[in-house]
């Protein structure tokens, strides 16, 4: 089994294909990104064509449910963060639900694949030969499901998606608190492209994670030059007061910026303009005040001010923005004293009434 996973497909038979499908996902109502995966239907024919039906909705209606077999419109319900991200209840959407496209449920076909490595995509169930259309995406090795659940696929990219999506605040049943949808899914062609880049359509050539790249140059001016780019496309976007997108994109330049430290070439000048380059995109936080997010804008000048402790730009935004959240703490505390003294009168005029 050495060299299976997410990393490395497994030895397919010749005549056999595996299939490559996506998943879009919004988080909170937010496009997120795009997850390709590889379906090893050379190991697992049966379950990789199930996960691959579902994907593209082509079955129709389910005869025990009643419902579309289409994951399209369905959520991720279940995240443990450092262990995976569970979806594909196509019928009750909470984890208890779901119908494969053989019916209710089909046998475990085999476990020759394991969860090796993070982006194993595997088969939820309640027991032996109980597979419906739930599944799990892994963050990391998990031997202990091995023998237990069909590992039927790999994230090929947008591992980062499956990132943020472990990284969603849970509640109660691990449920994240913010709703994780699939808004749409298929299948994708043989040697057709997989849609990464340029996937929010707004001319972007650089992937929104560098590990979705296809090749990696090692020119630390390469990475330099990704970063501007997606500055750039922030920049646009706050002028456009799309501060969503805008932060979307600050957020890339950070990723491709943490990345050219690593190169060889770095010397101390180029280290200092990518100082102070990261210092500007997390002084690009007016993005997050006008979004009302004054915490997140505190924490970002914050990092900047590490990154360029003497300048005093930074330091009075910080200041401006640590205001702002004591002017809404005070509003608080104002507006709980309200209630309560409303409550206290209440109480009182009840009792002498009595």
């Amino acid at each position: 089994m050495e060299g299976r996973g997410a990393e490395q497909a497994p030895e397919a038979a010749a005549e056999v294909k595996n299939p490559r499908c996506f998943m879009d996902v919004t988080i909170g109502g937010e496009m997120e990104g795009r997850i390709v995966v590889e379906l090893y239907a050379s190991v697992v024919p049966r379950t990789a064509e199930n996960f691959r039906a579902l994907c593209t909705g082509e079955k129709g209606i389910g005869a025990a449910s009643g419902k579309p077999l289409h994951f399209k419109g369905s959520c991720f319900h279940r995240v443990i963060k450092g262990f995976m991200i569970q979806g594909g209840d196509t019928t009750a959407g909470d984890g208890t639900g779901g119908e494969s496209i053989y019916g209710s449920k089909f046998e475990d076909e085999n476990f020759v694949l394991k969860h090796e490595r993070k982006g194993m995509l595997s088969m939820a169930n309640s027991g032996p030969n109980t597979n419906g259309s739930q599944f799990f995406i892994t963050t990391t090795r998990t031997p202990h499901l091995d023998g237990k659940h069909v590992v039927f696929g790999r994230v090929m990219k947008g591992m980062g998606v499956v990132r943020s999506i472990e990284h969603v605040s849970v509640g109660e049943a691990d449920c994240p608190t913010l709703e994780v949808k699939i808004v749409d899914c298929g299948e994708l062609p043989e040697g057709a492209d997989d849609g990464v880049v340029n996937f929010f359509k707004d001319g972007d050539t650089y992937p929104d994670w560098p590990n979705d790249l296809e090749e990696k140059p090692a020119e630390v001016s390469w990475w330099m030059d990704a970063v501007e780019s997606a500055k750039a496309y922030g920049n646009d976007n706050f002028k456009k007061q799309d501060y969503k997108a805008a932060l979307r994109k600050y957020r890339k330049a950070l990723r491709y910026l943490d990345l050219c430290w690593e190169k060889e070439e770095i010397d101390e000048d180029k280290s200092t303009a990518l100082r102070k380059t990261k210092s500007i995109i997390l002084t690009n936080s007016s993005a997050h005040i006008a979004l009302n997010d004054i915490d997140a804008a505190v924490e970002s000048f914050k990092q900047a001010l590490e990154l360029e402790p003497n300048d005093a730009g930074i330091k009075r935004e910080l200041a401006a923005a640590k205001k702002k959240i004591a002017d809404r703490r005070d509003q608080e505390r104002k507006a709980f004293a309200r209630i309560f003294q409303s409550s206290g009168k209440s109480d009182k005029s009840n009792e002498e009434n009595n």
